[in-house]
Order: structure tokens, then sequence, then C-alpha cells
């Protein structure tokens, strides 16, 4: 059920003042005296933060405690700094204004953070995996969740909706797991994902994976409420709260008419422009995985990130053994491969993206260069392509779709398909 609905017109943004009524009028007095954890995405995701984190805390009445928690799933983790930064705050506020607010940071690698809230068994994973299930997947998944939401007696969650890769859709639920999760439920569900494959999931509503964190929040005892947001530039176009599926449904409605652009053929080239908020390969592939679906068999994406010097903060040490790849080419030997984390697998696949496997021989249907600070040798390593970025010329990308060729000045959000996919 959906408390409130806003909409803007197409090409329009929903105002400031009016954002500003809608939360007060749902908050308000809803959460007086009550313990309110308020989960919120990290800096790779485009939202009006600093704008919310204000509008929020100002609506709510007297809460007994208000906290908010960043959904990083295995990203790293936020300095103080970062933090003020995030919800757009100085360091002085943060000791006099906000000082009783918690800025906090996940932390999915620390046992003691987490709690055990139910399982999903075999049964179940072979049922929402259908034909795509694969004794690579678990055969239990122990659903565990920050311990943080048995603490508060309401979860409010903050986020937008875009075409995602993994799931479908980002957005609702996935702020709970893999958000807030162990790692089990985000290995399980990337691993899922890429056996689904980017082109067959990104930019669907229904996907196994969805259906997987669907049934791990059930679990969930504290109710959780929310406000689903669609965003185009940095700005809000849609405004949606109510219950979690609810409010999740209808942003991803509206993503769906807002950030997916229909080609009329396929490209031969593109020139992806990953933005500084993905400071890693990690997330910064997004301008692979939104191009996928709309480039050629035997085309290239190159993804032109010049402030990029590294491939994962966290994860770095395993995808340096493996590299990117098909999902063939793990499917083949899966024993090999079983030491690796099944979502450093998912994620070296998504880059990769689909194709088949020859004999020994991978071909990927589409070529991936990156052009950033990672050096030539280590893009081999890797098995992706090299480019200098000092000699990327982005006038000679330009206005050449006629001729195969797209330039995508801010990539990673917005999904581009052919009309017959």
């Amino acid at each position: 059920m959906l408390d409130t609905q806003r909409i803007a017109p197409a090409g329009k943004f929903l105002a400031e003042e009016e954002i500003q009524q809608e939360i007060a009028k749902t908050l308000g007095s809803r959460f007086i005296y009550q313990r309110l954890l308020v989960l919120i995405p990290d800096h790779t995701r485009s939202l009006p933060l600093p704008q919310l984190f204000r509008i929020v805390v100002e609506s709510i009445r007297n809460p007994k405690k208000l906290d908010f928690l960043v959904a990083l799933g295995t990203h790293p983790g936020l300095s103080e700094d970062q933090l003020e930064q995030l919800v757009g705050i100085t360091a002085e506020e943060r000791v006099t204004k906000y000082a009783s607010i918690g800025l906090i940071n996940h932390e999915w690698q620390n046992p003691d953070s987490l709690i055990s809230i139910g399982s999903i068994d075999q049964d179940q994973i072979k049922q929402i995996a259908g034909g795509l299930w694969h004794p690579s997947l678990p055969d239990q998944v122990d659903v565990r969740i920050n311990k943080k939401v048995l603490e508060y007696d309401h979860i409010w969650i903050i986020g937008p909706t875009f075409p995602h890769e993994v799931v479908g859709f980002s957005g609702g639920e996935k702020y709970l797991f893999p958000g807030i999760s162990g790692p089990d439920v985000i290995n399980a569900t990337h691993w899922l994902g890429a056996l689904a494959g980017v082109v067959g999931t990104i930019g669907i509503k229904d996907t196994p994976v969805r259906q997987m964190i669907h049934m791990a929040a059930s679990y969930l005892p504290t109710p959780v409420t929310l406000m689903a947001l669609t965003v185009e530039e940095h700005q809000l176009s849609g405004l949606f709260i109510g219950d979690a599926q609810s409010a999740w449904s209808a942003a991803a409605d509206l993503s769906s008419e807002r950030h997916i652009r229909w080609c009329e053929k396929p490209f031969q080239k593109v020139l992806s422009c990953a933005p500084a908020m993905y400071d890693e390969l990690w997330t910064g592939a997004k301008a692979m995985y939104k191009m996928e679906p709309a480039v050629a068999v035997g085309g290239e994406v190159i993804i032109y990130a010049p402030h990029l010097d590294v491939v994962s903060h966290v994860h770095g040490k395993y995808i340096n053994e493996i590299g990117y790849h098909i999902l063939p080419y793990f499917l083949r030997d899966w024993q090999k491969f079983k030491h690796i984390p099944l979502g450093v697998l998912a994620h070296s696949t998504h880059v990769r993206g689909s194709g088949r496997m020859q004999g020994e021989v991978e071909y990927p249907n589409v070529k991936v260069t990156l052009a950033s600070k990672i050096s030539a040798e280590d893009c081999a390593r890797l098995n992706l392509g090299y480019m200098d970025p000092n000699q990327v010329q982005i006038s000679e990308w330009k206005e050449r779709e006629n001729e195969g060729i797209l330039y995508v000045p801010r990539a990673g959000e917005i999904l581009y398909r052919v009309k017959s996919n």
C-alpha cells in the first residue's frame, strides 16, 4: 500500500517544497518516542541525499532514537568526513545540531555485527532459480543481517531505483539484502544474477534474485517503510512512500519509463564515461552493464574513467587472481573456482558480458576496453582491453550514432536497449 505517490511530468522535477510537505505529512507524529533506523545508500548512488537527510530529520517529531545506517553491501566503509559529506553536514553540525544522530557503516565482514534471522534451503533455492539452477549455487543460504535492525521499532529506507544488472531494478528491499546483510545472501543473490546474465536481468522487475530478496526480507520481524525515489539529473522525478514492495514496484515502473533509452539498432562502438562517484572498477563497471544490451556482437564498450586507479578496494585480491571472464568459462570447470566468493565470480562475468566457449577459447560477445589509470599490463592480466585515456578525444565520439558509434557522457544508471530486444 502506498501512503504517498508523487510523479513529475517528463523532463520536470518535484519541487523541494512538495517533497518536504509529503515527507512531513507521512512522518510527522508517526514515530513519536520510537526508535527509528534509516537506511541510506553510499556515494555510488545518485540522489539529493543531503536535502533528504535534513528534511527527514526535521520532519520526525520527538523520536526516542534516530540513526542512519549506510547500506554498503560489500563496498568500503566511509570515514567520518565521508559520512558527513554523504549527508551534507559540517563537522561542527555533526557534534552540535546532529550530535544525537548516529551515522553508521554496515560491516558485512564482521560476524559480531550480524545476526541470523532465518535460512533459505536448497528446495527453496531451486524453486526460485527454476531453470537457472546450477550446483554452484549454495545448498542453503543463512539469512544474516546487521543486528541493529532488531534494536529499533521501525526501519525507514531511503533510496533510488534504477535498472540493475543483478536484480533487475535496484532499490526496495535490496537495501536490506544485500545492503546490510551478511556474505551468504550477498554471494547467493549475485551468483544467481550471474547465472541469469545481465541481458536477461537488467530492466526486468520480476527476477529470481528479486524473489530471493523478498523471501529473505520476509524473515525480518521489524516493520519497514520505504521511501522509493526516481532520480533524474540528481533531482527527484518520483517519490513513493509505503510498504517496501508497493513503493518499490511503483518506483520501478517509473524507472522503466525514465531510465531506459531505446535504440533503433545495436552500436558497434560505445565510449561509456564512468562518473567520479565510481571510484573503483567494482562499481565503475556499471558503464558496461548498462550498455551491453545495445551493443552488437563483435562490438566494443570502452569504459572511460581517467580518474579510476583500482579494480576493487575490498575484492582486489580475488579479482587479480581470476581476471574477467564470461560465465561458461567458470561453469566448465566449476570445482577449480570454489574457493572464490560467488559475488566476486558474478562481478567477473558481469563485466566480461555474455559469450561462448569453443574448446579452450573464450568468445565474448562484446569487447570490453578500459581507459583509466589501470595499466596496459594489468588490463591484459585481467583479460580486458586497454586504451590510453590521454589519447581519447571526446569530440571525436560525439554525434556519430548514425555510424554505429555512441558517446555516453555519464554512464552507469541509464540502460540502453535495442527496440527488438
